[in-house]
């Protein structure tokens, strides 16, 4: 099923989408691009290039959603020239012809976005010779996999739009698919979110997030 969104520009100049189900932005108001670099790449993907540097890195993404995350992910691919395999699951994509209005390519002088959002679903499909996406459309509850990862982008709508995302049982599903010294990282900094990741056997640290949100989390899987 197909997400209903309708598209606004956020402080930084960049665009975010709003759920108008569950009357929810995916990115922050005050910077889409900023929070995304901030909370994913800075926090959790440098950080891991660094941590893990002997094979091609594994990310799981919850919330493909405009494919922000996924955009400067693979720009970092390429410009760090490390191989990245990248995972994310979407219960409700964006529809590809509002995936064309997004300003990412132009704003941020990249070329993935169109490839990124027409790829096809439940395959890897490689988008520079660094960075590999598979999509996998599904709810996070319904995953089944394998795959162990060296980083995790907890990029869920937040806990009042979908408070079953953000419970104990959640967590401790994600630790089973970090890697031992993996990490996760999201925006959320709620204190029973802090709880609940504890609770799954995860190290949780708090870091200053972006323009207008203190806290930010990253948590490690110590195991």
């Amino acid at each position: 099923m197909k997400a209903d969104v309708r598209l606004i520009i956020t402080a930084d100049g960049s665009h975010t989408a709003i759920n108008n189900v569950l009357d929810k932005t995916y990115h922050s108001i005050h910077g889409a691009y900023q929070e995304s670099q901030r909370v994913y790449i800075e926090l959790g993907l440098l950080e891991a290039l660094a941590t893990f540097t002997d094979e091609p890195l594994r990310i799981f993404e919850m919330g493909f959603g405009t494919g922000l995350n996924a955009l400067l992910t693979a720009r970092e691919a390429e410009a760090y020239k490390r191989p990245i395999h990248y995972t994310a699951i979407e219960a409700y994509p964006m529809s590809v012809e509002e995936a064309h209005q997004l300003n990412y390519d132009q704003l941020l002088g990249t070329s993935y976005l169109t490839d990124l959002h027409e790829s096809p679903w439940n395959v890897p499909v490689p988008i520079n010779p660094f960075f590999t996406l598979t999509k996998l459309e599904g709810s996070l509850q319904t995953l089944q996999t394998d795959e162990r990862f060296h980083l995790i982008y907890y990029d869920a709508f937040a806990p009042t739009a979908q408070p079953e995302l953000w419970e104990p049982e959640i967590f401790r599903q994600m630790a089973s698919l970090l890697l031992p010294g993996g990490l996760l990282t999201t925006y959320c900094s709620k204190s029973y979110v802090q709880r609940n990741m504890r609770s799954a056997g995860l190290l949780v640290e708090k870091h200053p997030g972006p323009p207008r949100k203190r806290d930010i989390l990253r948590a490690i899987n110590p195991a």
